[in-house]
């Protein structure tokens, strides 16, 4: 930007003037002051296409932000799609286990009242059989006590 600052030296040129007595005029050296002008337009060109190429590195620097803003807005919106499908497949799966764990509970204890019943039915058998067996060995021991009563008394029947 050589043209702002030969543009600054010629209007401190202009301030540093010296004035023309009873007039708003001042004296300045021409050649010096023509040769600064010359400078301001011959750098004028130069310094307008840097400040273009400067405007467009800076639209496409703002083009390429709004096309990375927008694929991270996209690649934000899948993983956050990705995210929330997961977390429902992850809550099916809890409530699938749930149903499954209740379902083996249930199963587990349809099969124990089943295990139960039978062991009592069978008990009840073994009971059954060891009243008869207890009535059978009461029998004989009654048969026993009662042989051994007449057998004393047969005894005594013969010492008379």
């Amino acid at each position: 930007m050589e043209s702002l600052e030969n543009l600054n030296a010629a209007i401190q040129q202009v301030e540093d003037a010296r004035g023309v007595p009873l007039s708003a005029s001042f004296v300045l050296h021409r050649g010096e002051f023509l040769e600064l002008l010359d400078l301001i337009k011959d750098g004028l060109p130069k310094d307008l296409e840097y400040a273009q190429q400067i405007i467009a590195q800076r639209d496409q620097i703002i083009e390429e932000g709004h096309q990375n803003a927008e694929a991270l807005i996209v690649s934000a919106r899948e993983e956050v799609a990705q995210m929330i499908e997961q977390t429902a497949i992850v809550k099916a799966a809890r409530e699938e286990s749930k149903r499954i764990l209740a379902q083996g509970r249930e199963a587990a204890e349809d099969e124990r009242a089943e295990v139960e019943k039978y062991i009592d039915s069978r008990l009840a058998t073994l009971e059954v059989i060891l009243n008869k067996t207890m009535d059978a060995v009461t029998r004989g021991r009654e048969k026993l006590a009662g042989a051994d009563e007449r057998d004393v008394l047969s005894q005594l029947a013969d010492e008379k």
